[in-house]
């Protein structure tokens, strides 16, 4: 749960805080990656009622209900899958790839940045 907390830090994925705290004590990559999954559902339940309320009028005076309910059920297919997928990789391989897309990805903006060829915003 306090792994949560390092997801306030611009930049740092809540997931992947979680998933590292965990790994740091000592539980397998799989558990990690289910328990992370867990503690996020609260926040992102949360965050959908937040955004459905706000945009309400929207929804029924514009895009319409029928569109949003079937963009939703899409969603959520989609990201189950996703979760799906991603729980076999990690009982398959470790997260040095991650690590490397992370680290690379990185550099790649650091020297783009300091070349000037794009800026922060």
């Amino acid at each position: 749960g306090l792994g949560q907390c390092l997801a306030l830090i611009p930049g740092v994925s809540r997931s992947g805080a979680t998933i590292s705290v965990g790994l740091f004590r000592g539980f397998d990559r799989v558990t990690v990656t289910k328990l992370s999954f867990f503690l996020g559902i609260p926040a992102l339940v949360a965050a959908g009622l937040l955004e459905a309320m706000t945009a309400y009028k929207y929804i029924g005076g514009g895009v319409g209900w029928v569109p949003t309910i079937l963009a939703t059920a899409v969603a959520f297919a989609v990201g189950y899958w996703s979760i799906a997928w991603l729980l076999k990789f990690v009982a398959r391989n470790d997260f040095s790839l991650f690590i490397r897309y992370r680290i690379g990805l990185g550099v790649i903006i650091m020297l783009l940045l300091m070349t000037g060829a794009i800026t922060a915003i």
